[in-house]
């Protein structure tokens, strides 16, 4: 599932990308409503989290752009303008959903799946990667319905790589996940990680290909 945020505060949106990536999410962060439009105008998305007070123009031009090229996709506003005229305005232009700032995570996920939910008919919390399932809601990998029971950053790596599976995932971005989550890392922990993994995957016939100057692959191991 594909999110546009269109938030233009730096550590709100980077925040919020880094939460909704956790739950499961591709992410893309626009931060002035022209790039909003310009994406919305060029790639498909799932949904859109429609921040009102962006510098370049405000976020109700940018609601009435999509839906003059009669664009269904959901639109969740998230703004801290909380008076009646504005949440009724924004609901009458073609969003979905309002929310005010501040907000708890929890609502902006549940608001943000039931959205999903009903433009697609339904919404699978489950990410399979051969015998491997990653459950967003519980938090959980298990092989074959039995959970694999991980140290929390073995868990952390391997969810990255599932939620990415197909991509390369950059050392760093792995990096910045489980330091949002503990304490900093060392030099070498993620190729610590990385290795007792990859031990723990051999008898599913996974591996996780180290791909130089780029990152990590999970991948099925063609050559069992």
């Amino acid at each position: 599932m594909r999110i546009l945020l269109v938030e233009d505060d730096a550590v709100l949106g980077d925040g919020l990308s880094l939460s909704l990536s956790d739950w499961g999410f591709d992410v893309t962060l626009a931060e002035t409503g022209g790039y909003a439009g310009g994406a919305l105008a060029t790639q498909p998305y799932d949904l859109v989290i429609l921040d009102l007070g962006l510098p370049d123009m405000d976020g109700r031009d940018v609601l009435r752009q999509l839906r003059a090229r009669k664009s269904a996709v959901p639109v969740l506003i998230l703004t801290a303008r909380d008076g009646l005229n504005d949440r009724v305005g924004g609901l009458e232009l073609g969003a979905d959903d309002y929310m005010t700032k501040p907000f708890e995570l929890r609502e902006l996920e549940a608001r943000v799946r039931a959205l999903l939910r009903r433009s697609h008919g339904g919404f699978d919390h489950e990410i399979r990667f051969g015998g491997l399932t990653l459950n967003t809601r519980d938090q959980q990998i298990s092989i074959d319905g039995v959970p694999l029971g991980l140290p929390p950053r073995e868990y952390g790596v391997l969810e990255a790589l599932l939620l990415q599976s197909g991509r390369v995932v950059s050392k760093d971005s792995i990096a910045q996940r489980l330091a949002a989550h503990s304490e900093e890392l060392a030099d070498n922990a993620i190729e610590v990680y990385v290795h007792r993994l990859r031990k723990r995957l051999e008898p599913l016939n996974i591996n996780i290909r180290t791909v130089r100057g780029l990152g990590y692959l999970l991948e099925h191991n063609h050559d069992a």
